[in-house]
This record gives C-alpha cells, sequence and structure tokens, in this order.
C-alpha cells in the first residue's frame, strides 16, 4: 500500500477526509462502501501513528480537535498531489475534486465559484459553497469544515475581527478594496441617480444579513451598523434580499461589485460616504492552500479584475 509519510498510509489520509467531511465514521464508511468497523479501526490506528487525538468523538458523530482541523489540510495536500501525479504519469483520469467554500452573501464569489466548477476538468467532485454569518465562516475556516472564507472588514470591524481570526489561527488577506454602493432594485427611483447619500435612505427600508446570536455590530455584515433606521429588516439569505428590494424599495450596502447575469434586477449605486470597504480571503495560517483552493481565488481575482477593481494580492 502507498505510503504518504512517517507510517501513514495514503489509504488512511482518504478516509479521514471523508471522516472529516461527512462528521461521522459510519456515514464516511457508507460513501466509500468500507465496513464500519474497518473504518473505525483505521482512524483509531492514524491517531496511533500521528502521536494526537485527530477526532473528538461522542453520540452525535465525531469532530475535528485543533490538531485534526491542521492534520486535514495536510492531507488534503498530499492527495491531491497524489491525484495530480497519476494523473500526468499514469495517464489516470482526473482525481475527484474537494473544495469547501463558506462567504458572507456577494454574487462575486458565487460567480467565482462556477468558474472553478465548469474548469476543474474533473470527473468527480464534491464542492460546498456555504453563503453564511461571519461568525460561522471563522469557525468553518476553523475546522476546516471550509478551506477558505471570504468577509469583509473596515476600520470600525477591523480590531474585533483581526482579533477573533488571530485567535482561531487564520489569516486575513486582502483581495480588494471597495467603495460602498447601495443595492436597490431597477424600479427604485435612485437606480437612476449616479450616487446616493444617506439622506436619501432614510426613508427607505434597511435590509441587513441577520447575524443569529452573536449579532454584534462588529460582525455584520454591512458597513455603518450602528446608524439608526427607522426601518430595518434582517434577512437570512440573498435570494430574499434580492425579493424586498424589489418588493419594498429596500436597500442594503455592499461593494458595488454585482453579477448582471446572477442579479439582473438589482443595481449598484455609489454611496456618498468616507468608507471603505476591504475584501479579503480566510485561510489556516499554518496550513497551505490545495491547489483547487488557489484555482477559485484566481477566479475571485479575474472576476473582481472584469469589473475595473484593482487586485491587491
Amino acid at each position: 500500500m502507498a505510503k504518504a509519510s512517517s507510517g501513514v498510509t495514503l489509504q488512511q489520509l482518504q478516509y479521514f477526509i471523508e471522516v472529516a467531511a461527512e462528521g461521522s465514521i459510519s456515514a464516511a464508511a457508507d460513501v466509500l462502501y468500507v465496513a464500519q468497523p474497518t473504518m473505525s479501526a483505521a482512524m483509531k490506528d492514524l491517531e496511533t501513528r500521528v502521536g494526537r487525538a485527530l477526532l473528538s468523538r461522542s453520540s452525535r458523530g465525531v469532530t475535528l480537535t485543533a490538531d485534526g482541523a491542521e492534520f486535514l489540510g495536510y492531507a488534503r495536500q498530499i492527495v491531491e498531489q497524489v491525484g495530480l501525479l497519476e494523473q500526468r504519469y499514469l495517464g489516470r483520469p482526473p482525481s475527484r475534486r474537494l473544495l469547501g467554500v463558506s462567504t458572507q452573501h456577494y454574487s462575486f464569489a458565487v460567480d467565482a465559484f462556477v468558474r472553478m466548477v465548469r474548469s476543474s476538468g474533473a470527473a468527480e467532485y464534491e464542492f460546498s459553497l456555504r453563503e453564511t454569518r461571519t461568525w460561522e465562516i471563522i469557525e468553518d475556516v476553523r475546522t476546516l469544515r471550509s478551506e477558505v472564507g471570504i468577509l469583509y472588514r473596515n476600520d470600525f470591524n477591523r480590531k474585533v475581527l483581526d482579533k477573533l481570526i488571530r485567535d482561531s489561527g487564520l489569516a486575513f488577506h486582502p483581495l480588494f478594496v471597495a467603495a460602498p454602493h447601495i443595492f436597490i432594485s431597477r424600479r427604485n427611483p435612485l437606480a437612476a441617480r449616479g450616487r446616493a447619500t444617506l439622506a436619501d435612505l432614510a426613508d427607505l427600508p434597511r435590509l441587513t444579513f441577520d447575524q443569529g446570536a452573536n449579532n454584534s455590530f462588529y460582525l455584520a455584515e454591512e458597513i455603518l451598523s450602528t446608524l439608526s433606521s427607522a426601518r430595518e429588516i434582517r434577512v437570512s439569505d440573498r435570494a430574499t434580499i434580492f425579493n424586498l428590494m424589489i418588493g419594498l424599495d429596500g436597500y442594503t450596502i455592499s461593494t458595488g461589485i454585482i453579477s448582471g447575469q446572477l442579479d439582473p434586477e438589482i443595481v449598484a449605486v455609489p454611496l456618498e460616504v468616507d468608507e471603505r470597504i476591504e475584501i479579503g480571503w480566510l485561510g489556516h495560517t499554518a496550513v497551505p492552500l490545495t491547489d483547487q483552493a488557489q484555482r477559485y481565488l484566481d477566479e475571485v481575482r479575474a472576476v473582481v479584475a472584469g469589473f475595473g477593481v484593482e487586485v491587491l494580492g
């Protein structure tokens, strides 16, 4: 059997990746058509070989320990590289592609994901895209449920957000800086204006993404979250917020980068405020990105550059 490193087998790494993805040893065994006792024994042997607890077991399934999350990043690297080697030198078909992305509600992140999937060239793949809350993005990347997170920071939330990110063993990598825009329906009277002011928005419903139990101003997805609003509606997904823009002439504040193909009824109008929105990606400080994650970030940069926005890195 092929060896990965330090006596750990490639098969064990593949098993471990599936267990982490499923959150259950028995579910992973079913997916890979392996007997549950065999899978369980393989995980125990893996932990013995590396000398660390990688999985925390409970009646509800398994979760990764801190060591397990870091180990998963390297396991994915090894399995992906072996697949590329076999494809190039042994003539085998492209291996099954894996990638998880967690993001705030940005159409450019979805557009880039679509491009990445289309260009993957893999006969088999398992990708996940989670548009979710700020806190959950950090948790997803910390536990390697997702390899990459996409979110924003600015002068207001920077200190709090950076501490959360740092304490989670992650790093924020800037992608671009955008001027604030309002997203509104094409039928909204402000859509015909070249710019909008905060005074223009005073009588319109403000639409924000709900942050759940962690509904701190610092974790809000929108800038100017501390400003009071007479009419405010919190929503949980992008489809709902767009429907409310159309049905109630509501608005939200974001980057101004919006896909006409994905969101044809919504337009972006520059907002006259002295603010900037810095968008970046989150990753583990000690875990290198897989090639698939790099490809996704390259697509993000390409999408953003297509709107004439300068990419930072």
